[in-house]
């Protein structure tokens, strides 16, 4: 677990909504960036921010350049990350983390 965020208070509820956001974006992560309880947890939002970019990059993009091939990669990772965060993890993407922490969309 990243130590900037070692003080936060990680409920259950904050893992199950993690888990979806990963599994099922972009429509969980955007629903929990739309209910003001979710979206203040820090957790929940680290979760949902990254995940949508996730989606975004992976599966939309680099998908359609690859005719799929990475999609399927890009869906292994998504289960990956999904039982990280339902773990209580914030899990760091190795480019995408950097670019979007840099960028100030995560914080």
């Amino acid at each position: 677990m990243n130590s900037t965020y070692a003080n936060t208070d990680v409920t259950s509820d904050d893992k199950l909504w993690a888990l979806l956001s990963w599994l099922l974006s972009p429509i969980i992560p955007v629903i929990i960036l739309l209910m003001e309880d979710k979206k203040n947890r820090p957790f929940l939002k680290y979760h949902a921010v990254l995940s949508i970019a996730w989606w975004v990059v992976v599966i939309l993009v680099l998908g359609t350049i690859t005719l799929g091939c990475v999609s399927l990669l890009g869906l292994i990772g998504s289960i990956y990350f999904a039982i990280k965060a339902y773990q209580g993890e914030y899990v760091t993407v190795p480019v995408l983390t950097d670019f979007m922490k840099n960028q100030g969309w995560l914080s």
